[in-house]
């Protein structure tokens, strides 16, 4: 079985103007969306047995990684 673990620095928007602020909110999304879509692949490629090892069951896999939060 693997193990993933993925961390990142929080980004600070502190005294950015508001172009800065939605192009980095824009930046985050996509981050976001990109960190979702690895758990999901990940977590898929994991056999059933594999899952209920870790306590989870296929239909988990959605909702385990739109809670993916780094």
């Amino acid at each position: 079985m693997a193990a993933f673990e993925v961390t990142r620095a929080p980004s600070v928007a502190a005294n950015r103007g508001l172009v800065s602020n939605f192009f980095a909110s824009a930046a985050a999304s996509v981050v976001a969306w990109n960190d979702q879509r690895m758990t999901r692949n990940a977590l898929s490629k994991l056999s059933n047995r594999e899952l209920d090892d870790i306590g989870l069951v296929r239909g988990d896999i959605d909702a385990i990684a739109e809670k993916v939060s780094f």
